[in-house]
């Protein structure tokens, strides 16, 4: 909760919009609560199946409801300059992966960053890894993102690919 909080702080400190999910609940709420608070600019985006499950968060600079899942994924990365990824489970690796597979295909080019803290990610870093070593996936995969261990990381990130 710490390091969504600093997140979400520090991307409006910055001047970047927070894209995400619109919950108002665990990590992403944290992160648009603390963005807020900061005077950042808030866009989320929910499927109306979850307004409920994840407490739509409909104080939001942009508050999109859209009609399932696919559609939220789509409306998010279309709004999103970069994307981070906050410690999470499977919604979370789904999204990941899903931006991670676009950005090999070339459908994209936007910065990856990957938010490591406590080393919580480092088991997925290892199956990427493994993946790599066994030719399920070129080396070059491991270049489409890039792993941080903290908030300033990942600042520094966003900063170069500006």
């Amino acid at each position: 909760m710490a390091a969504a909080d600093a997140l979400g702080t520090a991307l409006a400190d910055a001047g970047h919009r927070l894209v995400y999910g619109a919950g108002d609940v665990g990590l992403m709420g944290q992160t648009a609560r603390a963005a807020q608070k900061s005077g950042g600019e808030t866009f989320g985006v929910i499927p109306v199946h979850l307004m409920s499950k994840e407490v739509g968060k409909r104080d939001l600079t942009r508050f999109v409801v859209t009609e399932n899942m696919h559609e939220r994924k789509k409306v998010m990365f279309m709004n999103a300059d970069a994307i981070v990824t906050l410690p999470g489970g499977p919604g979370t690796l789904d999204e990941l992966f899903e931006v991670m597979t676009w950005a090999q295909l070339g459908l994209h080019s936007k910065p990856i960053v990957v938010l490591n803290i406590d080393g919580y990610w480092d088991p997925l870093i290892a199956l990427i890894e493994h993946q790599v070593a066994n030719g399920f996936a070129d080396a070059s995969f491991l270049s489409l993102f890039r792993v941080v261990d903290s908030v300033e990381g990942t600042l520094a990130e966003l900063s170069r690919a500006r």
